[in-house]
């Protein structure tokens, strides 16, 4: 992808959005969700290539740009939430697609939020591992994703983020929960039996396939 109507089309192909010119200035053509008004995808011409400003999860923003040299910190945005692509042919259409399409996301929907949604499903008495969340939450790779978003859980009182152990059972950090012994009291006292900080996964574990349907 090196062009801007490529770049544009692709925007274009997702739900509820339409092309805008803000500024008077053709040199500035963003895309938009209908609904909110807002943009996910800038496109303008600088130093002789276009460039894409697009929304980034805190979670891939760093990713992006240690991943290719033309993806660096948005340009004339707020450099923790945007990233610019410079299309001069370094970094692959597949992953140009990506970022647009995680851009739309960050404005239709927030991964954290589905992350938030997925956790408050397990039930008193279950635990789930990051990956069950992850697949919970619509996409089995970003299990890393949810340990970092739950270490930042915003409603403790209401996110039981207590009920997630790792893929062996074993309980997370103590920090996010209170201090050491914390998470296991919380388990315990929904009748998790804690041993060695391992929970039996076999016992206590979710279906995921149920809470799917």
């Amino acid at each position: 992808m090196k062009t801007r109507e490529e770049a544009l089309a692709y925007g274009l192909s997702f739900p509820d959005t339409y092309q805008d010119a803000p500024f008077h200035d053709t040199n500035w053509q963003l895309v938009r969700v209908k609904e909110s008004r807002k943009a996910f995808l800038w496109t303008y011409e600088r130093n002789g290539y276009i460039h894409l400003n697009v929304k980034a999860d805190p979670e891939w923003r760093d990713f992006w740009r240690s991943a290719y040299r033309s993806v660096i910190a948005g340009w004339h945005q707020n450099k923790e939430h945007w990233n610019t692509i410079i299309l001069d042919g370094t970094v692959p259409d597949a992953d140009i697609r990506r970022m647009i399409k995680e851009s739309y996301e960050q404005i239709t929907d927030s991964p954290s939020k589905r992350i938030y949604e997925a956790v408050k499903k397990i039930p008193r008495g279950r635990v789930a591992t990051y990956g069950q969340v992850a697949e919970l939450a619509g996409d089995k790779k970003m299990a890393r994703a949810v340990g970092n978003a739950l270490h930042r859980n915003p409603e403790p009182g209401v996110i039981p983020c207590h009920r997630v152990v790792n893929a062996k059972g074993q309980l997370s950090g103590e920090f996010a929960f209170g201090g050491v012994g914390a998470q296991a009291k919380l388990l315990e006292e929904e009748g998790i039996q804690v041993q060695n900080g391992k929970v039996d996964l076999e016992k206590y574990a979710i279906d995921v396939g149920k809470e799917l349907l």
